[in-house]
């Protein structure tokens, strides 16, 4: 039997269209309006919000994408968990999710149904249900979620409102993609891969749930952009300049030495187009540029959080078990600008 990494001609959220020519593609489509409508298209976020009343907003998002492991159950799991995460990421709840699923006909039922059973044990965990979905044949396997979500209307966490003196904070290490792609060339082993597919696995309801009493003014997940054209995304649509300090930037083990060592992905290149003209890169290594670069699947939530409340979520989380790092800050201007350190 083929193997599921053999089958598409990219994986995970590297696979996605890229960024560039997405917003080419948008630039000239006439986003709805609706008074109900809280987020659409003007400007995109990580899910549409629509209002029902005073107490309740959904929350609805679609992700999916071709594998990037080769374990039906991990493949399963690893997409719903990156799907769930947009929910997580506008500050809302999980209700709901239905299946989206193209497959080979020649695949064994049992990988398919491995599949499956790995996207609903995520769903589970995430609080909500699935209930359904659809399936089309394809030669190259993809699989992912639709996801309906519940929120307030007045506690969404937009990627819009970041504030100068804010405080950037991430939740999980960077690199999935390095590392994936480092072990599919041979350069790295299962100890490192498996820290990454743990990674993916793992689902941003704790940190959310952990962060909303602090009532962030923006948040985003780090996904297929890369950290860079996330941070780009946020600093752009709240009018506001990003500063990072790359020392700072939590990867897991073996990204670094992957990049050192030349590994890249496609969407490397992609996320370079998009982000790079934005991007000013102050004595970076190129390790660490590819570190920001690197699109990641189900990564953490990039959060921007007035300063003085970084300290009690820090404690918070660290006495969770959670990941947090300081990578950065807000200021006035516009732009990513990225020093190799010095930052407070």
């Amino acid at each position: 039997m083929a193997r599921l990494t053999g089958l598409p001609v990219g994986g995970g959220c590297a696979a996605k269209y890229p960024a560039a020519r997405l917003e080419e593609l948008l630039r000239g489509f006439v986003p709805a309006e609706s008074e109900n409508l809280l987020v659409g298209l003007s400007p995109a976020d990580d899910a549409a919000v629509y209002r029902l009343d005073d107490e309740r907003a959904l929350v609805f998002t679609v992700d999916f994408f071709p594998p990037l492991v080769d374990d039906p159950a991990d493949f399963g799991a690893i997409a719903a968990t990156n799907a769930l995460n947009d929910v997580f990421a506008m500050g809302g709840t999980p209700l709901l999710a239905l299946s989206i699923a193209a497959f080979p006909e020649e695949l064994p039922v049992e990988t398919l149904g491995a599949i499956l059973a790995g996207a609903e044990e995520q769903v589970r965990a995430a609080g909500a249900l699935l209930a359904g979905g659809h399936t089309i044949r394809d030669t190259e396997p993809k699989y992912g979620l639709a996801v309906v979500g519940m929120v307030h209307p007045d506690a969404i966490w937009p990627k819009s409102g970041a504030r100068p003196g804010d405080t950037l904070l991430l939740t999980k290490p960077l690199g999935t993609g390095l590392v994936t792609a480092a072990y599919n060339e041979g350069r790295l082993g299962a100890e490192e891969r498996a820290e990454a597919v743990a990674l993916m696995r793992t689902l941003n309801r704790d940190a959310a749930e952990a962060l909303r009493p602090f009532e962030p003014n923006a948040v985003t997940d780090v996904t297929g952009f890369g950290l860079f054209g996330h941070a780009h995304e946020l600093a752009e649509r709240s009018g506001v300049a990003v500063r990072l300090e790359a020392a700072r930037l939590p990867a897991l083990p073996g990204a670094i030495e992957a990049a050192r060592a030349g590994v890249r992905t496609g969407g490397d290149r992609r996320n370079r187009e998009f982000a790079g003209p934005h991007v000013t890169l102050d004595g970076v290594p190129e390790e660490l540029a590819a570190l920001g670069y690197d699109p990641q699947t189900a990564g953490g939530l990039l959060v921007s959080l007035p300063a003085e409340r970084v300290p009690v979520l820090e404690a918070e989380l660290a006495a969770k078990g959670l990941d947090v790092a300081r990578i950065g800050g807000v200021e006035q201007g516009s732009g990513v600008h990225v020093a190799a350190s010095g930052l407070a």
